[in-house]
């Protein structure tokens, strides 16, 4: 338990409390990190997001049948905006704070936010990360994907195969009335059991509403309990899992890329999760 906190569960005036709002309410009154109220979504905003979850999972799947050694990364931001434009959607990235692509591909030592280029061919042995980001109606939805080229090194084969373990190792951790802190705790635990590291920098984010959102979700155990977690949230978990430090820079270049501070390889999967009462379910992937 921590100390007394200025409240951030507040009721309009003269609304009746639900049973939720009332257990929210006590958590927060004994000095628990508790969510805004806007922050637990009512279905009318939970079907808005599938929506857009439905077109932000057709873009992976279909990536996951074109993605092959020669091409570029630029060849592939092209079918991201496609088949965003095509299924009436918009792509997230595109011009967000200005970065230039409609996503990011992340290669090798790019931990994160690598921007395609027509420069970028894809080689045997490498190991692919595409994150898309999905619009629809202004509804958001975020997912990314690990995508092996060729014939991967079984190291590398590893470190692909333990951070989607980890994506599934948080998710499995996040309970309803449970707290963040929980999430990264259990996926740091199994990356540094299989030797890995997680890199400290970089959170998964809630979502939906808006790009990024609260609450933070560290991916590795931080020694504190965070946010509670709700039924009604929702949120990305999306750990990046090192092979060499969890230490990263980013390209001075082009302002964006997040490289490994050692230039070893890195691997991240991603979902979108609803929090229901009886845990969490993916609405992107």
């Amino acid at each position: 338990m921590s100390r007394k906190r200025k409240p951030t569960y507040i009721l309009p005036p003269g609304e009746t409390p639900t049973a939720l709002d009332l257990r929210v309410l006590d958590f927060q009154e004994r000095g628990f990190i508790v969510p805004p109220r806007r922050l637990i979504l009512n279905d009318e905003q939970i079907a808005g997001i599938r929506r857009a979850a439905e077109v932000n999972t057709g873009i992976l799947d279909m990536l996951e049948g074109v993605i092959e050694e020669g091409m570029t990364t630029g060849e592939i931001d092209r079918l991201v905006h496609d088949y965003t434009i095509r299924h009436g959607g918009i792509p997230a990235p595109l011009n967000y704070e200005g970065f230039p692509k409609s996503c990011c591909t992340s290669l090798n030592e790019v931990v994160c936010h690598g921007i395609p280029s027509d420069e970028e061919e894809l080689l045997d042995g490498d190991i692919l990360n595409v994150d898309v980001t999905t619009i629809v109606d202004g509804y958001y939805a975020d997912a990314s994907r690990m995508f092996c080229i060729g014939n991967v090194e079984p190291p590398l084969q590893h470190l692909v195969t333990t951070a989607k373990e980890c994506l599934d190792i948080g998710a499995a951790a996040a309970k309803p009335w449970g707290f963040v802190g929980d999430i990264g705790r259990a996926i740091a635990e199994h990356a540094h059991r299989a030797g890995f590291t997680v890199v400290r920098d970089l959170c998964g984010h809630g979502v939906g509403l808006q790009f990024h959102d609260d609450p933070d979700v560290d991916h590795y155990d931080t020694g504190h309990k965070g946010m509670l977690l709700v039924p009604g949230m929702v949120f990305t978990i999306e750990p990046m899992i090192n092979m060499g430090t969890w230490r990263v820079f980013i390209d001075e270049e082009d302002g964006w890329t997040v490289v490994t501070d050692d230039e070893q390889p890195s691997a991240q999967w991603e979902h979108t999760f609803l929090m229901t009462e009886n845990g969490v379910e993916a609405l992107s992937w």
